[in-house]
């Protein structure tokens, strides 16, 4: 990746960034739908191209470039956004099970001891316990390995057990965890 370093691709940067920085985010908030994601994509669209500045500037037309790098960027938030939306949908089809009375203090305490969990802890522990996901389908929606999957869903449950300050049976946990995720889904 290349590093601009003179100072006149230095002030030629900033006035490309001054010319069409709002260009760009108006471009980014069209294509997303989502006007708060429009400076972070406009933001992401001129670091990269700052990086590439010496390329860029040689090139005929820089603000097409930067619309090119935007309408990227803005492809694959709209399609991660989509796969997200289409696990969720998966994952509550899947449900069989509801709880019409949930424990409150338990599903806040669970979800309390759920955010201190590192993500893929927590990721594991939800996907095992709340949505009943096989070890496989787990580590298909994380991208990782099953045995990744058992090693972090033991740690998680083994340290959600400590968190809760309890010698709470995995079945206990298991079910918290699952009315947790189920008054989650009442409360959308």
């Amino acid at each position: 990746m290349g590093t601009v370093v003179d100072d006149a691709a230095s002030v030629e940067f900033h006035a490309f960034f001054e010319r069409h920085y709002a260009e760009l985010a108006r471009l980014a908030h069209l294509l997303t739908g989502e006007p708060d994601a429009a400076d972070d994509l406009a933001a992401d669209a001129l670091l990269a191209l700052w990086h590439r500045w010496d390329r860029v500037r040689a090139a005929d037309h820089p603000a097409a470039y930067a619309r090119g790098v935007i309408a990227n960027l803005a492809r694959t938030r709209v399609r991660t956004a989509v796969r997200e939306r289409r696990r969720i949908a998966l994952f509550w089809s899947q449900r069989e099970e509801r709880t019409e009375n949930p424990d409150v203090a338990g599903v806040v305490d669970v979800r309390e001891a759920l955010r201190r969990l590192p993500f893929r802890k927590r990721a594991c522990v939800v996907l095992r316990h709340a949505f009943d996901l096989s070890e496989r389908d787990t580590a298909l929606a994380l991208g990782v390995s099953v045995g990744t999957v058992k090693s972090q869903t033991s740690k998680g449950m083994a340290e959600l057990q400590r968190l809760l300050g309890t010698q709470t049976a995995a079945r206990q946990v298991h079910a918290a965890v699952a009315r947790s995720g189920e008054a989650a889904g009442r409360n959308r």
